[in-house]
């Protein structure tokens, strides 16, 4: 009986100890936690990709940084991990803050150094684009569609010998990658055009017969969120253009940047007289293209949607949907473009390997 009363009297106490000792050790792992949690490490995008120093950016709300270095911006300008890589993430609404010459927000890099095209230059990028406006007008070649990088000139006109497009069209799976060069225009820069050529997909001139009918789907097209990458290496004059692409035939182009190709109204694309008849827009270039003008590379997303009325220029003006710049409603109602790079290079163009 005494060792009974003595067992009776010992449990209670022991039950004590043990609920102390275990509420001890959850609150020393809450701790621990919460720690860790704060002493985390932030990735910036300079920690992804180290060239960072080379580039300026602006974002779609209009900040501009010249020092990109341990700097990001929420929303705009940041690292996201898929589950297994680091990417650099490039967001920006239909309506924002533009750089003076656009009617189009970007959250793009902006390359410091200058070059021209007898020196040369190369640019590569591993991306893949998660979304882009599903809201437009079938009509607007430029609808639904955001440039990934670019080769743009610093003199003269200022145009753009080099832009690299994904569009896809709302309820498609799959959408075109497809790049533009624009003519240094000969004389009046308001006569200037875009031709368009196919990498995988459809070309830029590819539209709808209304605002809401779209074309078919392409067959050999990119889904958002599939990888791709891109070289442009300029050298000797010479754009050189590779685009590579698991489960899809690697694509090569060149393009003279010294000779133009289109001098003349004889020489002037079918598929130009055909998607800028209604704005008029059948300049000719420069006999000598780009010759001696300054360029440099851009990169990251720079959204082609805008909300302006596509009757007054429907190559351009998409008449996308702005929620009067509210950038959150925008975000919210899927009116942004969104792209993401694991890997980017720049530096001098390289001679092309011989084959």
């Amino acid at each position: 009986m005494k060792k009974l009363n003595t067992l009776l009297f010992q449990t209670p106490v022991l039950i004590s100890i043990l609920a102390l000792f275990l509420n001890s050790c959850f609150h020393t792992n809450a701790t621990k936690n919460v720690e860790k949690e704060n002493t985390k490490t932030t990735v910036y995008p300079s920690n992804v990709i180290p060239f960072m120093d080379e580039w300026t950016i602006l974002t779609g709300d209009g900040t501009r940084t010249e020092e990109l270095a341990n700097y990001e911006q929420k929303d705009f300008f940041y690292v996201s991990n898929d589950g297994e890589t680091d990417w650099v993430v490039y967001k920006t609404p239909n309506s924002g803050i533009t750089s003076k010459n656009s009617s189009n927000t970007r959250t793009e890099l902006g390359q410091k150094k200058h070059w021209i095209p007898e020196t040369g230059g190369k640019l590569s990028g591993t991306l893949k684009v998660m979304h882009v406006s599903t809201s437009g007008d079938a009509r607007v070649a430029a609808s639904y569609s955001v440039v990934v990088g670019q080769i743009h000139s610093d003199d003269g006109h200022e145009n753009e010998p080099l832009k690299i497009f994904y569009k896809k069209f709302p309820g498609h799976t799959k959408g075109s990658v497809f790049w533009n060069y624009e003519i240094n225009t000969e004389g009046d820069n308001s006569k200037r055009w875009d031709y368009s050529t196919a990498v995988w997909g459809n070309d830029m001139s590819t539209i709808g017969s209304s605002p809401t009918a779209y074309p078919e789907e392409p067959n050999e097209g990119v889904e958002l969120g599939e990888e791709f990458s891109y070289e442009v290496n300029v050298y000797n004059g010479i754009m050189h253009l590779t685009f590579a692409s698991k489960g899809h035939p690697t694509k090569t182009f060149t393009k003279n940047l010294l000779k133009s190709e289109f001098i003349s109204k004889e020489t002037i694309p079918k598929q130009i007289l055909t998607l800028y008849a209604a704005i008029g827009r059948d300049g000719t270039e420069r006999t000598d293209a780009y010759a001696g003008e300054l360029q440099f590379f851009k990169q990251g997303a720079y959204n082609q949607t805008n909300g302006k009325n596509p009757e007054d220029n429907i190559v351009w003006n998409t008449g996308s949907k702005t929620y009067d710049g509210d950038i959150a409603k925008q975000y919210a109602n899927g009116c942004y473009a969104e792209v993401w790079f694991k890997e980017a290079t720049v530096g001098s163009g390289t001679e092309p390997d011989k084959e």
